[in-house]
C-alpha cells in the first residue's frame, strides 16, 4: 500500500507514461545506453535470487532472465502502467509488485527478504529522494550481495549544445541526472561495511556504479 507521497509520485508517473509506455522499449533503446553492460555485469551465480527496482516495462528483466535462466527473477515499480506493460511482457517469469523504491518491504512483496542481485536501470534519475532508494536497495542485499547502477552522467566528454539538449529533453518527462552518484554509492556502500565501484561511459554519457556487501 503505497502512503501519500509515494501515491502523489506514482501518479505522476502513471500520467506521464500512460501513453509512452506503449513505445518505451522502441525509442529508449537510442539513448538509455549501458542497460545491456549492466545485466552483463550482474553475473549472478545459478539459483540466485535477482531484484530490478523500478523496472519500468520490464525489458530488463526480460533479457536479464533470457541470459541467466537458473535464476529468479523480481520487478518493482511504482507506476501502475509501466507494470501493466512489464505483465504483459514477462508473464509468470518474473514476480512483480507496485512498490515505492523508497520503502518497501520485500518479505511482504516477494516473501524474500534478501536478494544476491539488485539492479536500477535509469531509474534514480527519475526517483526524488534517490539517495533513500539506494540506502533501501543496500538494506535489502544477501551477504556477498551487490547492487548495480547505471543512469545517465554529466556529458563531459560530449559537445555542450548535446548535453543542454538532452537535459531540456529529459526534463519533459522528470528526469535529473544525479550527478553525485559516485559519492552516494560510496556513503551508501559505508553503511554496510561493504565496498563501491564507479566509473563514466561513453565520454560521460552515462555512468554504472556497483556497490558489493560483504560476506
Amino acid at each position: 500500500m503505497l502512503d501519500t507521497t509515494s501515491r502523489s509520485h506514482a501518479d505522476l508517473m502513471d500520467e506521464t507514461y500512460r501513453h509512452q509506455r506503449i513505445i518505451y522499449d522502441l525509442t529508449r533503446k537510442y539513448y538509455l545506453f549501458g542497460r545491456d553492460r549492466l545485466i552483463a555485469g550482474l553475473a549472478p551465480k545459478p539459483g540466485s535470487h535477482v531484484l530490478e527496482v523500478a523496472c519500468g516495462t520490464g525489458r530488463n528483466l526480460h533479457l536479464a532472465a533470457r541470459k541467466y535462466p537458473e535464476c529468479a527473477f523480481y520487478g518493482l515499480d511504482i507506476s501502475a502502467e509501466m507494470l501493466a506493460s512489464a505483465s504483459d511482457k514477462l508473464g509468470n517469469r518474473v514476480q512483480l509488485a507496485q512498490a515505492d523504491a523508497c520503502d518497501f518491504n520485500s518479505s511482504a512483496l516477494f516473501h524474500r527478504p534478501e536478494f544476491d542481485r539488485i539492479f536500477i536501470s535509469y531509474g534514480i534519475s527519475m526517483i526524488p529522494a534517490w539517495k533513500s532508494a539506494l540506502r533501501m536497495a543496500c538494506r535489502q542485499l544477501s551477504p556477498g550481495g551487490q547492487l548495480h547502477v547505471v543512469d545517465f552522467s554529466d556529458q563531459s566528454g560530449l559537445p555542450r549544445p548535446f548535453g543542454k539538449a538532452l537535459h531540456r529533453w529529459l526534463a519533459k518527462f522528470h528526469v535529473s541526472p544525479r550527478l553525485e552518484l559516485k559519492q552516494a554509492l560510496s556513503a551508501c556502500a559505508s553503511g554496510i561495511g561493504g565496498i563501491s565501484q564507479h566509473q563514466d561511459l561513453y565520454r560521460g554519457y552515462a555512468q554504472y556504479g556497483v556497490i558489493s556487501k560483504p560476506y
